[in-house]
């Protein structure tokens, strides 16, 4: 077995930490976008939603940026154990948080659809419903660099709350369709994007899984697991 020396790991440790820094920074960017998206979607900013959409390629270039140094770390380090799986969280994470980014894009993408849509009550209800999903982002990316196994079942615990603000606004817009059939449209978009924070959630979900087993080496119990066992 190849022994490590204070030197390689001291370089390894850099890489990890390069590595940290640059899924926070898209991240960061990610959370940016959504809040920025749903800005624009309530004051109708449509230029505002177009940078929005161009600033997307930033994320998509971090997330490039990510897998080939994640590659070069496997290649030259070949890590073992918990340092193997740091990298995969990595890699594996980069991969999500571009996917959120591409949730804030089409929310964007939306806001042009969306003129007089004001009036539909459920709008009061999505900036709410994005700043819980964004924190979310936020906590468990922290958790992520720290390391922190608890931090990251407790942003699972946070998901429920998205999904009580999805059930209650694509109940909203139901009722609303089939009121007036003149509104379906533009409900049809605001569902599309609740769903698509709805999505923000559980991929927040995800990464928290993935940072609760490169931080224990093993698998979160889902809550509806532990639930099941209380009762059985």
């Amino acid at each position: 077995m190849q022994q490590q020396t204070g030197h390689t790991l001291k370089a390894f440790d850099e890489d990890i930490d390069r590595l940290r820094g640059l899924i926070s920074e898209m991240g960061q960017l990610a959370h940016q976008a959504i809040r920025e998206s749903m800005r624009c979607l309530i004051e109708r900013d449509t230029e505002g939603a177009l940078r929005v959409v161009e600033r997307d390629k930033e994320i998509d270039r971090l997330e490039i940026e990510t897998e080939k140094r994640v590659v070069q770390l496997i290649a030259l380090r070949a890590p073992m154990a918990g340092d193997l799986r740091d990298a995969v969280a990595a890699l594996k994470i980069s991969g999500v948080v571009e996917r959120i980014g591409d949730y804030a894009k089409n929310i964007a993408k939306r806001v042009p659809l969306l003129d007089g849509a004001s009036d539909i009550e459920p709008v009061s209800l999505l900036p709410e419903m994005a700043r819980i999903a964004t924190d979310m982002v936020t906590d468990v990316l922290r958790a992520f660099v720290e390391r922190d196994a608890k931090g990251a079942v407790r942003v699972c615990e946070r998901d429920q709350a998205v999904d009580d603000f999805y059930d209650s606004i694509f109940r909203t817009l139901l009722t609303h369709m089939m009121e007036n059939p003149h509104n379906i449209g533009q409900s049809a978009h605001l569902l599309f994007v609740a769903k698509n924070l709805e999505r923000v959630g559980d991929h927040a979900t995800n990464i928290a899984e993935m940072v609760y087993y490169a931080a224990t080496g093993e698998h979160m119990v889902e809550p509806s697991k532990k639930r099941r066992r209380k009762t059985t």
